[in-house]
């Protein structure tokens, strides 16, 4: 039989109809940090054009990416204040319904939802006396987080502590309370990367003591990536998530299979500043590598991508 795979490649229209992989900007979801405590947009470090930001503020760059079709959003929320247990939920509740009330269905705002930019010590859990992992009362505080951002007015749910049974418990509560249309996507495959870094500086998240591998999964272990999975997928997860996207690429399609949800992946910080740092000195064409990393998540099986240049989408000319 003759393959000759350059016989497709001859021109521009005949290569887009045989593209397999067909990108909806829909697809495509931006990072928005919201703080309580700066006054003026913050830079992020290795990640153009994206800030901590007042709500003022948030509002108006949110304006500026609807007008280029970026409508679909992951909200991480930075409170002022920090404790140890039975949180403050104020900032949260008032900044999703004003988004809310402000953009009402032209967009669709995910949260992330987990303890790490709560508590004064930066885990995404609450600790025993022992500091061992107090589980069920996480697990209470997670629930409570995700009713109080369903109340607000959230359009959909991200769990992302990695914390066992957490899928479950914030689906009960959700359920019991007529939210059971809100949609959950689990961060559910979620390794403890080293490419987190400037995410942890933008959302005030790092720890202060010790490191995440005790509920994070080890980047050795490829059954527990997809157990891990399987795990959100049989406590009611709506979407599936693996992250770091690249460095998780050869685990997409096997969750699909596994679980029969769709799976999308976390373009992470730390590969995105490899992107924009890269370009800064010279090394690629910022645009063209943000554009070939997209099309190879999608190649993967990645039904969503989430990426710090989800804004720059139009201006990629993706979908023309």
């Amino acid at each position: 039989m003759n393959h000759n795979i350059l016989r497709l490649k001859q021109n521009k229209i005949l290569r887009n109809m045989c593209v397999d992989i067909n990108f909806l900007q829909d697809q495509l979801i931006q990072p928005i940090f919201i703080s309580q405590k700066v006054k003026e947009p913050v830079a992020i470090t290795g990640l153009d054009d994206n800030y901590v930001m007042n709500l003022d503020d948030a509002k108006k760059q949110i304006e500026k990416d609807i007008k280029v079709n970026c409508k679909n959003f992951l909200l991480f929320l930075v409170p002022e204040k920090k404790s140890l247990s039975n949180f403050n939920l104020d900032f949260h509740y008032s900044t999703i319904k004003s988004l809310k009330e402000t953009f009402s269905n032209n967009i669709f705002l995910w949260s992330d939802v987990c303890l790490c930019s709560l508590t004064q010590h930066g885990h995404c859990c609450l600790y025993k006396e022992n500091e061992s992992i107090d589980l069920d009362r996480t697990l209470i505080e997670l629930s409570k987080i995700s009713l109080t951002y369903a109340e607000a007015g959230i359009d959909g749910i991200a769990p992302s502590d990695m914390m066992d049974g957490r899928t479950r418990s914030i689906r009960n509560i959700l359920d019991k309370n007529n939210f059971n249309f809100l949609p959950i996507m689990s961060y559910s495959t979620k390794f403890s990367s080293n490419f987190y870094g400037p995410f942890r500086d933008a959302a005030d998240s790092a720890p202060k003591f010790g490191n995440r591998k005790q509920y994070q999964l080890d980047y050795r272990n490829k059954n527990d990536a997809i157990r891990s999975s399987i795990r959100c997928a049989n406590e009611g997860a709506d979407l599936l998530m693996v992250k770091p996207a690249l460095y998780s690429l050869d685990l997409i399609e096997n969750i699909k299979n596994k679980t029969n949800l769709m799976v999308g992946a976390y373009q992470v910080s730390g590969e995105y500043a490899g992107l924009t740092l890269s370009a800064k000195e010279g090394l690629m064409n910022f645009n063209e590598g943000l554009k070939e990393s997209w099309y190879v998540i999608k190649r993967s099986g990645a039904q969503f991508i989430i990426s710090y240049g989800s804004r720059k989408a139009k201006e990629l000319n993706i979908f023309g």
